[in-house]
């Protein structure tokens, strides 16, 4: 009944909330842009600055959930920028309510990264836009890592891409729902093999979107209340300022973990994260991880043409 009542929403229109999400001064103040998808729909992004020129040519690429729409990430992606790191936000144009085309927006993921002439990419995403977040590190030579939040696989796309994967993958979640397929997503995080996950506790689907709204809490059943206590990161500058007023403690403790995560993978330190004090653990369900793993080099290793064309046929048999 959920899904039926998702895709019935978004054949409405109600899940396309561009016009009526609440527009943050720093998602105002973002510039705008407009790329051609190579289907020939128009992605629309915005790029929220993390620094005056970008001279290393870092970016995330960040994604939004099934349906949704970049307006619902933009927390995370102020907070981001705020430490530093240049942040593009997306709409994607080829989702439609019967199918997400998963591997197409990772395909445009990847040309908003070649478009805005980025070095190293870490992708990122909730929910849909993590597995395509996901596949687009497959993809991508550019690509550092990925940043997942609450993933949700479909097709097994997710496995298949995570399996082999040579990036660090690290990933939030929260409690099973129906809305995260009861998190589908540990069958993607163990094909990574090196994947280190971190579970936050008491976190509902609609606590990874910054801000949300009342149809995906609607849609979206309540977390079961949760034996480890709330996440209670230590206050930082993102999380505190970010969407204050819908701060939950989940939320909060998704932000704050989500913008370390994305410097961990810049600073080539993915082993070490998360670095919060020990106050929330790695999800003992699924491997964290070699402790020895060590990120990639700096510079991402140059992949052939052939190896990435081979990748996305691999991707996408048929669900592209």
């Amino acid at each position: 009944m959920p899904a039926l009542l998702l895709v019935l929403a978004g054949c409405s229109g109600l899940l396309r909330d561009t016009a009526t999400a609440p527009v943050t001064d720093a998602a105002a103040a973002a510039d705008r842009g407009t790329l051609m998808s190579s289907t020939g729909c128009t992605l629309h992004y915005r790029r929220f600055a993390g620094s005056a020129d970008n001279a290393s040519g870092d970016l995330v690429v960040l994604a939004h959930g099934f349906l949704r729409s970049q307006d619902r990430m933009q927390a995370l992606a102020a907070a981001i920028a705020r430490e530093g790191v240049d942040v593009v936000t997306l709409d994607f144009c080829n989702t439609r309510p019967w199918n997400g085309r998963h591997v197409q927006n990772a395909r445009d993921m990847q040309a908003l990264a070649r478009a805005l002439e980025a070095r190293r990419v870490v992708y990122a995403g909730f929910s849909a836009g993590a597995l395509s977040a996901l596949v687009a590190a497959r993809l991508d030579p550019s690509a550092i890592g990925v940043v997942a939040l609450d993933l949700v696989d479909t097709g097994d796309i997710g496995v298949r891409a995570a399996d082999g994967l040579d990036k660090p993958v690290l990933a939030l979640a929260g409690e099973p729902t129906n809305c995260n397929a009861r998190d589908n997503a540990r069958a993607v995080y163990a094909a990574a093999g090196g994947a280190r996950v971190l579970r936050i506790p008491g976190a509902g689907h609609c606590d990874f979107e910054g801000p949300t709204d009342g149809l995906c809490e609607l849609l979206c059943e309540a977390p079961r209340a949760s034996s480890t206590p709330p996440a209670d990161p230590p206050p930082s500058r993102s999380a505190v300022s970010s969407a204050p007023e819908q701060s939950t403690p989940a939320r909060a403790a998704i932000i704050d973990a989500a913008t370390r995560a994305v410097q961990a993978l810049l600073d080539g330190e993915s082993a070490r994260w998360p670095h919060n004090g020990g106050r929330v653990a790695l999800d003992a369900g699924v491997s964290p991880g070699d402790p020895g793993h060590r990120s990639p080099p700096a510079t991402p290793p140059r992949q052939s043409a052939d190896h990435t064309k081979a990748a996305a046929q691999r991707l996408s048999p048929g669900t592209a």
